[in-house]
């Protein structure tokens, strides 16, 4: 599948983008074609939402939802107003996550893909309120949640408003799950704070990009704290894979197959042709 052709984009080429690991320069549609890995050094770069939505679903099958949650300033911190309407020029996005539904490989689903792009993906009111949405959504119509994290963590200046979020979220995933439904979730870099202290380690399935970061506290401060030397790769995908956190390290660009026979093997469908 095209993922050019999926983006929209026609005479207008994406950017080249230099890899921070190996300083090497690659096309715009080379990279995306990649699924934004380096093709020199293999190097992860981080996806948008709409480019990985653009990867996993089906074509023309993505339907947004609750795309109009309406932002507020709960606790007047000053110039957030600002910086929202900056980060919103800057991402081309109304808020730091993308819900809605799609099918992968004929296999219906919803779906939320967080996006740093957006403040750092950190987790205000307007995210914690579309995701909620969107697993009672699935609930009532009996749909598979794939969600795709990555965060900063609760937004700082939504103060406690931002921290109420992950019991929000948590709720709704464990009525989702009451509800025997599933839910998959992919951490990709960085998925922080309070959002890996909640619903991004609560899903049935725990996927996770290589080398992606994934904590609740930086190392540095748990270093700090401890006054221990922190053991190589620690909050790296392969060290929370070793040690149990997560259940499989994917391939980017074999996602959308790992994922469509996730949900074929728990389909009723697939059930009964198993």
């Amino acid at each position: 599948m095209n993922i050019i052709e999926l983006l929209g984009f026609g005479k207008t080429k994406p950017a080249p983008a230099v890899c921070k690991k190996c300083g090497k320069e690659t096309d715009g549609i080379e990279l995306l074609e990649n699924a934004m890995i380096c093709p020199h050094c293999d190097t992860y770069m981080r996806m948008g939402a709409m480019e990985r939505i653009a990867l996993i679903a089906d074509k023309g099958t993505f339907t947004e939802l609750f795309a109009k949650v309406k932002e507020t300033n709960p606790i007047d911190f000053p110039g957030y107003e600002a910086k929202l309407k900056e980060a919103k020029k800057q991402s081309n996005l109304s808020e730091a996550v993308v819900c809605g539904t799609c099918e992968i490989e004929s296999q219906p689903c919803a779906i939320f893909v967080m996006d740093s792009k957006f403040m750092m993906g950190s987790m205000g009111t307007v995210v914690g309120e579309k995701i909620t949405s969107l697993f009672e959504e699935a609930t009532r119509k009996g749909l598979p949640v794939i969600g795709f994290t990555t965060s900063g963590g609760a937004r700082m200046q939504e103060g406690i408003f931002s921290l109420m979020q992950m019991a929000k979220v948590s709720g709704a995933a464990k009525r989702h799950s009451d509800s025997k439904n599933l839910y998959v979730t992919v951490l990709t870099d960085p998925t922080t704070g309070g959002v890996t202290a909640s619903f991004a380690m609560q899903g049935d399935i725990i996927i996770a990009e290589p080398n992606a970061l994934v904590g609740f506290a930086g190392a540095r401060v748990i270093q700090q704290t401890t006054g221990e030397k922190l053991p190589e790769g620690f909050q790296r995908s392969e060290f929370l894979l070793e040690h149990g956190f997560v259940d499989v390290i994917e391939d980017r660009r074999r996602l959308r197959y790992t994922l469509a026979n996730i949900l074929r093997m728990h389909s009723s469908k697939g059930a009964k042709s198993s």
